[in-house]
């Protein structure tokens, strides 16, 4: 089994996702050939920028992403400071206020799992396909 993590505080938002994104590729680069399709490791690219995105955003710019390669599976874990569960909610089709992206984690996840902290926070967890 093949491991990742990276514990990041962004001082600049836009960078740390894309530096996140960086890392999920370099890391299913790694697991070498033909170890997941470019379709899923796409996919497994978009769900990282997506957790990442959000933990910046409600975490206070702090996260750490961990990565992990299962026989048939990939696990992105993302943990950040913040108590506040992603909820389902009405995606905003007007003002483009949000509202895509924990339904996009669930439809391309085989699971995503919340985990409160022991002492505050959260991790996500979404195991995507190889």
């Amino acid at each position: 089994m093949t491991t990742t993590s990276a514990e990041r505080t962004a001082l600049r938002p836009l960078a740390a996702v894309a530096e996140a994104r960086r890392a999920a590729r370099a890391f299913l680069e790694a697991l070498g050939q033909p170890a997941i399709c470019r379709e899923q490791a796409d996919t497994v690219v978009l769900v990282v920028s997506e957790l990442v995105t959000n933990a910046l955003h409600h975490g206070g710019g702090a996260y750490t992403l961990r990565l992990t390669a299962h026989p048939s599976c990939i696990e992105v874990a993302v943990e950040d400071p913040s108590p506040r569960m992603p909820r389902m909610r009405t995606p905003d089709l007007v003002d483009g206020a949000g509202g895509f992206g924990w339904h996009m984690v669930n439809d391309l996840s085989l699971a995503a799992v919340l985990m409160p902290g022991p002492e505050g926070g959260k991790t996500i967890r979404a195991l995507l396909p190889r």
